[in-house]
């Protein structure tokens, strides 16, 4: 487990980049602590357009790649059918801009909202502030910590997304039953502010604002790397970076298993684990019958 969970930092993985993206975004294009203090449209707009700017730059990138111009094919794709789709269940009529609409309109907003909070918050004292200085330990752990936190948070929150009650509005993530990179972060305002909701956290454990921000990044743009629908970016008949997750494309072909990540195996722990197998598909069908019981 420990030797998995290190693939994932070490040595150009995801991880890594969206880390080093926070620390960039933070040393020149992000305000001063001391500036957030007050609430002001000239700092909170240069957050919404760094992260907006950002997530083009990555969901369109890739999107480019593996869709629009399919340098790979279909080498490694999960799902053979043809991506991506049109109908009238997507807005505008098209699977790519019903996921860029939700993703900018409301994922990219709403994620900017968080951040703008939280930077107001540690200056103003509403949240714990740290630095490397006070707690060089805890500064850095909290970077590794932020994957398992995730994969609790987003484990259980994502089954509540799937309860009777709320699963009108997680249903038009699940539009996407074949994903691409714009599929992600493609969800509904109240999803996005329980999505987001993540950061809450940081109104009580000791934080610094790069790792608000790689928090918040390390959401939205894992969220794009794991929904290319391609288990990796292949070139020369050579892995170049790890994306998919095979683990998260069996939910939206099944919906109801594998709801959370595999940086800590909670859909084996509480039974909600699929494996792609028949085996899994028999196990998926026995939980959801002792369910109805």
């Amino acid at each position: 487990m420990f030797k998995w969970y290190a693939g994932a930092w070490f040595f150009f993985t995801i991880n890594v980049a969206i880390l080093g993206l926070a620390f960039g975004s933070y040393f020149w294009l992000s305000p001063q602590l001391d500036q957030t203090r007050t609430l002001d449209l000239s700092w909170a707009s240069l957050i919404f357009l760094r992260n907006f700017v950002l997530f083009v730059i990555v969901a369109g990138g890739l999107h480019l790649w593996f869709h629009t111009y399919a340098v790979q094919g279909q080498d490694k794709k999960y799902d053979p059918r043809p991506f991506p789709r049109k109908g009238r269940m997507f807005s505008f009529n098209s699977q790519v801009l019903d996921n860029m609409f939700w993703s900018l309109a409301s994922g990219v907003t709403i994620w900017s909202g968080f951040e703008v909070l939280l930077w107001w918050a540690l200056s103003n004292g509403y949240a714990p502030l740290t630095s490397f200085a006070q707690t060089p330990v805890w500064f850095i752990a909290f970077f590794f910590f932020v994957p398992v936190w995730e994969s609790f948070y987003f484990y259980w929150i994502h089954r509540l997304l799937h309860s009777n009650l709320l699963y009108r509005f997680h249903a038009l993530h699940h539009r996407n039953t074949d994903v691409g990179p714009w599929s992600g972060l493609s969800m509904h305002p109240l999803e996005h502010l329980m999505f987001f909701g993540t950061v809450a956290i940081h109104f009580v454990l000791p934080t610094h604002p790069v790792h608000v921000i790689f928090h918040l990044m390390y959401y939205a743009l894992y969220a794009v790397t794991t929904h290319t629908g391609f288990e990796g970016l292949w070139f020369r008949n050579l892995k170049r970076v790890h994306l998919g997750m095979f683990h998260h494309q069996i939910h939206h072909r099944y919906f109801e298993v594998n709801y959370g990540s595999l940086d800590v195996p909670w859909d084996k722990v509480f039974g909600s684990f699929h494996d792609g197998t028949p085996e899994g598909k028999t196990r998926m069908k026995e939980r959801l019958r002792s369910r109805k019981r």
